[in-house]
Formats: C-alpha cells, structure tokens, sequence
C-alpha cells in the first residue's frame, strides 16, 4: 500500500510544484516564454478583438458560456451526422437522440459519464473530434475560470479574457503534457491506430472481433484533464486502454497532476502562496484518508465469503487481478476525488462500506476536484468558513483584504445547496417512480445506492459508475444531462461573481483582529466546515444507502 501510495500521490504532489508555477507563467498575460508570446501574438491577430480586449467578470462569464454553447452544437451536430463523416472505417451508425443529447452535455460540462460503450457506437471521428476535442477545451474552461478568479480575488477589476486564457491553456498546458503522457502510453501497449477493428480466429476456430483505435491519443487527455471518459465500455479496466501495472500507475498520477498543480497556479496568480499551501494541505488530508480508508475497507473479504476458508481474502469481486483489489480501491478514491470519473474496477462490486468512500469525495467535491473548478469549489467553504469566524468575534468577516458581506453570503450558500439538491432531489424522484426503480439490478439498499451513485456522479461532475443501473433510457439520459449542465455552470458562476463583487471593494488594511487565512488555524476551519457541513447534508442519504447495504449484508 504504501509504495503505490507514494507514487500514485506524493509524486504527483511533489511534481505538482514546478507545473504550477509554469502554469501560471504560461497562463498569465504578459509571463509566458518568448515561444509563447510570439504564439500569443498569432493568437490575437489570427482573432482579432475577441481575444485583445480585457474582460471583467461578467464579460468573461459571458464569453464563457457562449463558447461552451457553441461547443455543445458542434458535438451534437457530430453526433448526429456520425454515420455519413469520415473516419468511420467499421460503419457506425446512428445514435438515440436522448443519448446524443446526454454525452453532448457529458463532455461540455468535463464530466463524461457514459451511458454507451465507445467502441460499440462511435465512429473514430466522433471520438476525436467530437469527444476527445471536448476533453481539451471542457478541461480548458475550468483552469480558465480559476484563473480569472485568482484575479478578481487578487484584486483585479479585469480577469482576463477568456478565448486567449482557453487557447494558452490547450495548446501551452494540456497538449504537451498530453503528448508526452500518449506517447509513455503507446510504449506501455495502448493501441494507437486508425485501422478499423481486427478479425481474429480463436484456437477453436470462432470468429473475433477486437475493437481498437486511436486509444492513447484520448485516454491521455481522460486523466489530465479530469475527464474520464473512457474509449472502450469498461474504461481503464479494458486491457488496451490500461494494459499493466505500469500504466495503472502513470494513468493513476495524470488523474491528481493537474489538480494538484491549480493550487499552486491559483497561489501565484493571487500572490499568496501561504493561502495555497493551506489549501493544498487541507485537500492532501482528505485525499490520504479517502484512500486509506478505501484501502483498507476493501482489504475485506466480499459479504458472500464470510464465514468460508478464504474468508482472510481482500476483495476481489469486479477487480481486474492485474492491478489487485488495492489498486482498485486506490484508483476508486483518487477518481472521484478529482472529477475524472474513469474506473479499473468495478465500483458497484466494491464493499457497501468501501462504495461509500467515493460517493463522499463526489458529495463534498472538493478533493482537488475537477482541473480548475475543485478549488473553485473550495472557495465556497472559505467564504463560509471566513463568515463564521467573523460572526464569531463580532467582526466583519475579511477575505483577501475585502469585507464578505450579506450579497456575497447569499450567494456562497446558494451555491452550496445547489449540489446537495440536485443529488436528493433526483434520486428522491426517481427512487420513488419507475423511471429509476425499474432499472435497477439489485433490490434493496444497494439498488437504492445505484440511483443515488448515478445522481452524485452527475452533480459532482464526475461522470463514473456504480453500475448495476440499466441508465441509457430517455428518461435517465435526460434527467442526467440536465443535472450535469446546472451543476457545472452554477458552481462556476456563483463563485465568480462573489469574487467581482470583492474586487469591485476597497480593501481593507490588516489588523490584529483580522482573521488570518494563511494559518494552520484557518486550515483546520476549512476542513472542519467542509466535513462537517458535508456530514449534515449527506449523511442521512450515506444511512439510507451504503450503510444499510453494508449491516443487510452482516445480518446474513
């Protein structure tokens, strides 16, 4: 356990250092190289006003979601016509339009949750440059909106501009980690091809068809960019996408880099590396017990062996024995700590108690998060955090030199209960009609546990799956990809316009009753409210749920 600990965290933490800071130089107008200025140059003659002028927040905000929009047309438009596009060597056909309409929405939001199997239903053009073009940008938009509000926080009444941020970020952050990490992927034996899929004859003399394709290329950019959307139905547990123990581990530290590394991008934009570090360190506690804990739940025997001779086994239901059942535990932490969503097992064969560990990192999604909008969401919990210490002496509550006051309060809890809303609201809904209770494999409270998973997985922008869940009906494809388009812009929205409002504020000069927020004691007030708050909001469901399964399955 603890060797692959280190190298599947504690290196990626350490790397997490200088990525940061180039990050941030890259990012940064006017402190990129000279190959990225002189790119930078190109870039703005190449569009013109769209990306020279500054933009404040809502401007940004705008653009944003404009660009997004015309993203979420594009992908549709590629899907839809997918059968008559080129790069369609084994003639795939069309697709339902409810599907069309939830992977479209899946991709733009980052979150990729996959209610097909890639190499059953999309041709090589819709993999590449329908989704794997989305894993690029949708990855580049959240990195873009911290960094805007890095600004704002940082004081700055213009964020940026948003088209220049996005095409720094693609072509000067995650295409060049993402060539790099393809090509370690090629040499550990991921397919790169555009040959359409191999006939082979079995020793019996059966006919096989193996699918295959320009794997590397997507699963790079799948786990940089918090993706997780996988090329083949079984994601990284299918043999091409992740063959060995050593592309477990290189796949496993591409899934927490860049998160990590935003921290530290966020420190430099702002200029208090000391708030970074306490963030940072406060994400690293939860992360390290998240997978302790899964390490160790699932270090258990499966319910269906207590009492037997090879009880003292770990858990190896729906693992792949190449990586174990502690890899498999390993990965199902750091994934839904981060918005990645990919899996190398299968999470709805955990234990009932391990299955609760990455529903908690999805519940409170704050664990790193997705590439950008983890941190993004963490700031909620400082802002409310920083409100409850200020009512607490009787002072005016302070963040980054700006008084934090009723309109920004209002905001911050608005899009704290937006979360838990979409998570109890639709699994309430469809936990109580057909539309979710007659897709379910399994009676009780793990079949409870399979909608409430498939709901959490959607808010948190996660996109992976308990499985067990017949969820590619009109109504799980619509429901989904609504939860998935509210709990990716609502989240990004709220908090920036928080951060305009603060920089629109005359600071305030620091005091000895100022509340510190680069301490120890302001670290352990962040993890509190985060734990705490999450606890009140979701354990009542973890009861219902994981919990249930776990003392139904003692009982037996």
């Amino acid at each position: 356990m603890v060797p692959l600990l280190l190298l599947t965290v504690i290196v990626p933490a350490l790397l997490s250092w200088p990525l940061g800071k180039v990050m941030a130089h890259l990012i940064e107008p006017g402190g990129t190289s000279l190959y990225g200025r002189r790119t930078s140059e190109l870039f703005c003659r190449t569009g013109g006003d769209a990306l020279t002028g500054e933009q404040d927040w809502k401007q940004y905000l705008v653009s944003m979601l404009v660009f997004n929009m015309m993203m979420f047309a594009f992908v549709t438009t590629v899907l839809a016509l997918q059968q008559w596009l080129p790069l369609n060597p084994d003639g795939k056909g069309p697709l339902e339009a409810s599907l069309i309409f939830n992977t479209a929405a899946s991709f733009v939001t980052n979150t990729n949750l996959q209610h097909y199997s890639g190499e059953a239903a999309m041709s090589y053009f819709s993999q590449l440059a329908g989704l794997m073009w989305l894993q690029f940008v949708s990855a580049a938009t959240g990195i873009a909106c911290l960094a805007a509000l890095a600004r704002a926080l940082g004081g700055r009444k213009s964020v940026g501009n948003f088209y220049l941020d996005l095409l720094r970020i693609t072509f000067f952050v995650l295409l060049p980690l993402a060539l790099l990490v393809a090509l370690v992927l090629v040499a550990g034996g991921v397919p790169m091809t555009f040959e359409g899929a191999a006939v082979a004859r079995t020793l019996e003399g059966a006919t096989q068809t193996i699918a295959r394709g320009p794997v590397a290329a997507m699963v790079a950019i799948k786990q940089l960019g918090t993706n997780g959307g996988g090329y083949f139905g079984p994601n990284s547990t299918h043999p091409f996408e992740n063959p060995s123990f050593y592309t477990n581990i290189v796949e496993c530290m591409s899934i927490v880099l860049i998160p990590m590394a935003a921290v530290w991008m966020f420190g430099r934009i702002t200029g208090r590396m000391r708030d970074a570090s306490v963030i940072f360190s406060v994400m690293m506690i939860l992360l390290l017990v998240k997978a302790a804990a899964a390490f160790w739940l699932e270090n258990a025997p499966a319910a269906a062996l207590w009492g037997l001779p090879v009880e003292a086994v770990p858990n190896l239901e729906g693992k792949e024995l190449r990586f174990g059942a502690g890899a498999g535990a390993l990965w199902a932490a750091l994934t839904t700590a981060t918005s990645n969503g990919s899996v190398n097992c299968m999470h709805d064969s955990l234990n009932p108690l391990t299955g609760l560990v990455p529903l908690a990192g999805m519940w409170i999604n704050v664990v790193f998060g997705g590439v950008g909008v983890g941190l993004i969401n963490l700031f909620i919990f400082i802002v409310i955090g920083v409100f409850i210490c200020g009512m607490m002496v009787g002072r005016t509550p302070e963040y980054f030199g700006r008084k934090v006051e009723t309109g920004e309060m209002r905001l911050a809890l608005l899009a704290l209960l937006v979360h838990p809303l979409l998570i109890l609201g639709g699994t309430a809904l469809f936990a109580a009609t057909p539309a979710g209770a007659a897709t379910v494999l399994n009676s009780g409270a793990h079949g409870f546990t399979e909608i409430l998973y498939e709901f959490t997985s959607a808010a948190a922008n996660n996109g992976s799956g308990f499985e067990g869940l017949g969820d590619n009906t009109v109504a799980w494809n619509i429901a989904t990809g609504v939860v998935m388009l509210l709990a990716r812009y609502i989240p990004i929205i709220l908090p920036l316009a928080i951060a305009g409002s603060l920089a629109s504020k005359k600071p305030v000069p620091e005091t000895s009753g100022t509340l510190r927020t680069d301490t120890l004691l302001f670290g352990l007030i962040i993890l509190g409210s985060v734990i705490f708050i999450g606890a009140l909001l979701f354990l009542p469901v973890a009861v219902l749920g994981p919990v249930a399964d776990h003392l139904s399955a003692a009982s037996h």
